[in-house]
């Protein structure tokens, strides 16, 4: 199977026992048995056409930024989507974008056309791909606000592009997430704007990202989905988790809604800060905690 992967990305681009610690934002857990580096788009679907083919288990990662994989590791191939396969075409008012493009460089790559519609995305520490599988979104813009449509992989392994009234976008959500979809690409629709507002406009939005996150460590983002009707970070800090700490896993004093890396943290030491702030809320405020960050 190795032989087979190899004559499609060639032998540089994959690697077996790899950490995951050195491919996720967390900075932390187990190996992989595989890592794979498709260069294509043509190159992933003939990967996961051998996995399946094989019935080798895969996980699907762009920049790791919303992952833990926990330190035991992944009994199979993690196939990153990311710098790899990245082009973005401007057509008009649309970029089309492929999965593994990073959402600042979209974001910057919109301004230069002088599109607006994607400032929020700027300072999103993802790519394209997770973006729309879970909906991204920050200060008030959401990517439904501006997918026209995307192309996926299904679990059965058939390509279809699927139009924005087709993606059931929700919270921090899609159907790509709940059909188990891989992206492929996908086309935004922006609207022509003025270039020093739409740069202002993201200059704004990352000072206060920079102001009230703790970009400084490592993390996965936001640990926890927004409660309905609460706020994660504020019910956790009214809970006095804030500053709780296991080993070198801690929630921040900055923002209470991260869980942090403030060392050499382990997978183990995060899930148990997530456990225990779980369980502080649920006895505080009787709130069901929901983990934003995907456990592998």
């Amino acid at each position: 199977m190795i032989n087979r992967l190899k004559d499609i990305v060639g032998e540089n681009f994959i690697f077996e026992n790899e950490s995951m610690a050195e491919h996720t934002t967390f900075k932390c857990g187990g190996n992989a048995k595989l890592y794979i580096q498709p260069g294509s788009i043509d190159e992933l679907v003939e990967v996961l056409a051998v996995l399946r083919d094989e019935d080798f288990p895969y996980y699907i990662i762009g920049n790791g930024s919303n992952l833990l994989v926990r330190d035991e590791g992944y009994d199979g191939a993690i196939v990153e989507i990311d710098a790899r396969i990245n082009d973005i075409d401007v057509i008009g008012d649309e970029l089309v974008v492929d999965a593994g493009a990073k959402m600042n460089k979209v974001a910057t790559v919109a301004l230069d056309n002088e599109l607006t519609g994607l400032e929020f995305a700027h300072g999103i520490p993802g790519d394209m791909g997770g973006a729309c599988v879970m909906n991204a979104g920050a200060y008030g813009g959401e990517m439904k606000d501006v997918l026209k449509w995307v192309k996926v992989i299904t679990k059965t392994g058939e390509v279809k592009t699927l139009q924005a009234d087709e993606l059931e976008l929700g919270y921090r959500t899609s159907i790509i997430a709940k059909e188990n979809m891989i992206v492929l690409q996908a086309c935004v629709k922006l609207e022509l704007g003025d270039a020093n507002a739409i740069a202002e406009m993201m200059d704004f939005l990352m000072m206060k990202r920079k102001q009230s996150q703790p970009l400084e460590y490592p993390s996965a983002g936001s640990t926890f989905k927004r409660p309905e009707g609460y706020y994660a970070g504020k019910l956790i800090q009214d809970s006095g988790m804030k500053g709780y700490r296991v080993g070198d896993a801690m929630v921040s004093e900055k923002h209470s809604g991260f869980v942090i890396n403030c060392g050499n943290a382990t997978a183990t030491d995060v899930l148990q800060v997530i456990k225990d702030v779980q369980a502080k809320v649920k006895e505080t405020f009787d709130v069901e905690m929901e983990p934003e960050v995907k456990i592998l």
